[in-house]
């Protein structure tokens, strides 16, 4: 149960299940147990640590590495120093990863093993960086995680905290080519452990144990965790996405919470053992950060006894914005396809091109209000006045509300495609597939995939007398953006459909892929 007289901000969860249940299991990592006490007294030495490494409040550090404790200790340590953990998308190419450091302006990184060799690639491009601190050891140039955050004190350094202190950075793609960091706050994580309680979901208990699999540079996967937390659950971190792993932890740690996106739930019912396999203790499924097929989610009801709630948000909004609740999905009341209803103290609106409401039942894009919206974008105020006004988020999602006030997504007003639980703008892809020297004009579209919703799909047109295979194409696009971002596909075509004033009309192009769906999104 989340405590909210104890829990005022971020930095005072540990600070309240220590002094409550210290004994009590916090995390549990490849065989490494931490007890909520010794998650305390580890953080106020992380603090301690970045604080003397002249980390001022406000002070941005990055993370580079695969879900683990460690990742967690450190969070916590940063909420007490008043630093901001900035999420990088280990996914990212090299050009890409440099970017976010140096527009957060990250003055520490901590980086995983898997990822030494890329970011030692790119600090000499990253000024801000003053220290590296490298999480699985192994490196002499750089201290390990655990020889760093042991030789300090385990002293609380007690700072004040604020509601509008930021406390994570997460960066979303952007529609210019350029990812924007997303600043969240203490304000932000209140109202998301408020709103998961008020709504009845996030009912969890103190010592029910909670399996944290989704990667840490998601909201999503960060606010599993810190939920977990606040509520004095026993956290289960596994490093990857694994369906075989997955269910032996479902099995053997005998699960009871997990959120999952829906490609891994698909992945989960593919698994030949899925029928032998005791998922007796799970009694709640959440999913999101991508729609699911209506066909998935009957099959994962008839094989896990669980109550199923969708969670629908964005980074933006903390993840937040409507659920879908358990009693929702039988099938006979017809909401399978919603992504629910608001929740109690968010406030969500349909509108015009105007910004006025559309009546009900007719598609509009989604406008968002309520305690669980961003404070903004990272020193981009033209990006943040542009997305907010006047409180109210502009998702660009578009949508509309049946008579029972349940919301549906119909389609996405910014072309953004999703594929596996990722955002990918169109203009990152284009941007990169431009620098081709055979490429003359290029557009970037969604299609339908069964396997992760959605795939990448270029419609290329070349330069006068050039020709050049898709391979090529896709290959090079590799060495400039992140392998999720590519295309797995090309056609290559005479002239791109454009409006008069040379928009490209991308839903023209997309129209032939998704004839006979309901909607034009999966």
């Amino acid at each position: 149960m989340f405590d909210r007289e104890q829990i005022r901000a971020a930095a005072d969860i540990t600070r309240a299940q220590a002094r409550v249940i210290p004994n009590d299991v916090a995390q549990v990592f490849e065989g490494r147990v931490t007890t909520y006490g010794q998650l305390d007294a580890r953080s106020n030495s992380i603090a301690q640590g970045f604080i003397a490494e002249g980390c001022k409040p406000g002070a941005r550090v990055g993370f580079i590495g695969k879900n683990s404790d460690r990742y967690f200790e450190m969070l916590h340590g940063a909420f007490k120093a008043k630093a901001v953990v900035v999420g990088v998308n280990w996914r990212l190419a090299a050009p890409e990863i440099a970017y976010v450091l140096n527009d957060a302006k990250a003055e520490m990184v901590f980086v995983g093993a898997e990822f030494y060799d890329i970011v030692a690639q790119v600090l000499a491009e990253c000024p801000s960086v003053k220290r590296v601190v490298a999480l699985d050891g192994g490196r002499v140039d750089w201290i390990s995680f655990d020889e760093w955050r042991d030789s300090f004190p385990a002293t609380d350094p007690k700072f004040e905290h604020h509601i509008d202190d930021d406390v994570i950075q997460l960066y979303t793609s952007g529609t210019t080519g350029h990812p924007k960091g997303v600043q969240l706050t203490n304000r932000n994580y209140l109202s998301v452990f408020e709103e998961g309680e008020t709504s009845g979901w996030a009912d969890w208990k103190r010592g029910e144990v909670n399996l944290v699999c989704m990667p840490l540079f998601h909201v999503a996967g960060v606010n599993i965790g810190v939920i977990g937390h606040a509520h004095g659950t026993k956290n289960i971190i596994l490093k990857d996405v694994d369906p075989q792993a997955i269910l032996k932890l479902i099995e053997g740690e005998k699960i009871n919470v997990a959120f999952m996106v829906p490609a891994v739930i698909l992945f989960l019912l593919q698994q030949p053992n899925i029928k032998t396999t005791d998922v007796s203790s799970l009694r709640q499924i959440l999913y999101g950060a991508s729609p699911i097929a209506e066909d998935v989610l009957r099959q994962a009801q008839a094989t896990f006894n669980a109550d199923f709630i969708q969670l629908y948000g964005l980074t933006e909004t903390t993840g937040g914005a409507t659920y879908l609740p358990p009693e929702a999905h039988d099938p006979a009341k017809g909401k399978l396809r919603s992504c629910g209803i608001p929740y109690p103290n968010m406030q969500i609106r349909v509108v015009d091109e105007k910004g006025n409401d559309v009546p009900q039942g007719d598609v509009g894009e989604i406008v968002i209000k309520g305690g669980m919206v961003m404070k903004g974008y990272w020193n981009r105020p033209e990006a943040t006045a542009e997305a907010v006004k006047d409180g109210w988020f502009h998702s660009g999602d578009a949508g509309y509300f049946d008579a029972d006030g349940y919301l549906y997504i119909h389609d996405r007003v910014k072309d953004m495609i999703v594929s596996g639980g990722e955002n990918i703008y169109p203009a990152e892809v284009e941007n990169a597939l431009f620098g081709h020297p055979a490429v003359a004009d290029v557009a970037v579209i969604g299609v339908p995939d069964e396997r992760w919703g959605e795939a990448v799909k270029a419609c290329v047109v070349l330069k006068p007398g050039m020709s050049v295979e898709p391979g090529e194409i896709i290959a090079f696009a590799k060495t400039r953006i992140a392998s999720y971002k590519v295309p797995k596909s090309i056609d290559f075509i005479e002239a791109l459909p454009r409006n008069p004033s040379g928009k490209i009309l991308r839903r023209e192009l997309r129209k032939p892929f998704w004839e006979g769906r309901a909607r034009m999104v999966n």
